[in-house]
């Protein structure tokens, strides 16, 4: 049997979906329709060259703000992650 696939938003080609939304409430759900395992792995990927790159504590309620309004842009904005919060 064949993986579910979506027509991504960030990568624009038809690619196997989420099996379940990665992130709770809408935005989770948002991602699940829209966003591709592919597209997803790939943001995963760059938030931890982020944390590791700048130092980042995932904990810190700046940071978590930095991360996750990074992952929108990242993902429906198609934008490259800019340097954090000084």
């Amino acid at each position: 049997m064949s993986q579910p696939t979506l027509l991504c938003q960030k990568l624009n080609q038809i690619h196997p979906k989420l099996d379940k939304a990665p992130i709770p409430g809408d935005l989770g759900q948002k991602i699940l329709n829209h966003i591709s395992k592919p597209a997803w792995d790939e943001w995963t990927m760059q938030q931890t060259t982020l944390i590791n790159e700048y130092r980042l504590n995932p904990m810190d309620p700046k940071t978590k703000q930095y991360l996750y309004d990074t992952m929108i842009n990242f993902l429906f904005k198609n934008q490259k992650p800019t340097p954090p919060y000084t």
